[in-house]
C-alpha cells in the first residue's frame, strides 16, 4: 500500500512524547520508517544510543537536540542528522509544543542509559 492517510497513522506515547507513525514495514515501507514526533513544552526525553541513522526536520516550535555530545537549538525548517551508534537526546525547553518529522531505516533500536533496549513500534 503506497499511501497512508492521516487517519490511518498509529499513535504511540513514550517518555512524555507522541510518535505518530506513518511509514514502516507494517504500512508497506520496505527499508524506511517515518513519523511525526510531538513533544510537549518542558519535555526532556532520556538520552539513548541509536542503532540506525536518524534524520530530524522541525515542523513547529523549537527543540534542543544533543547528538554525540554536541547540542543545538533548532527551529522551524531546521534539520539534523544523528549517525548510527550516536547518543541522542531531545528536549523542548519552550513553553509550547513542538513537532518534528523523523526518518530512519526500518528496524531501529535504542539503548537507554540503564542498558535496556527498546525496539520502537513506529519504526518496525
Amino acid at each position: 500500500m503506497p499511501f497512508v492517510r492521516s487517519d490511518e497513522a498509529v499513535v504511540h506515547e513514550v517518555h512524555g512524547a507522541r510518535f505518530v507513525s506513518y511509514l514502516r514495514p507494517g504500512t508497506g515501507a520496505r527499508d524506511l520508517a517515518a513519523w511525526r514526533c510531538e513533544i510537549p513544552a518542558g519535555t526532556v526525553a532520556p538520552a539513548h544510543t541509536i542503532s540506525q541513522e536518524e534524520t530530524f526536520y522541525v515542523l513547529s516550535g523549537r527543540l534542543r537536540l544533543t547528538i554525540g555530545g554536541e547540542s543545538a537549538e533548532l527551529g522551524v525548517g531546521d534539520a539534523a542528522v544523528a549517525p548510527a551508534g550516536s547518543e541522542l537526546a531531545v528536549a523542548n525547553p519552550a513553553d509550547r509544543p513542538a513537532h518534528m518529522w523523523v526518518t530512519t531505516r526500518a528496524g531501529l533500536s535504542a539503548e537507554l542509559a540503564d542498558g535496556s533496549t527498546i525496539n520502537p513500534p513506529w519504526s518496525n
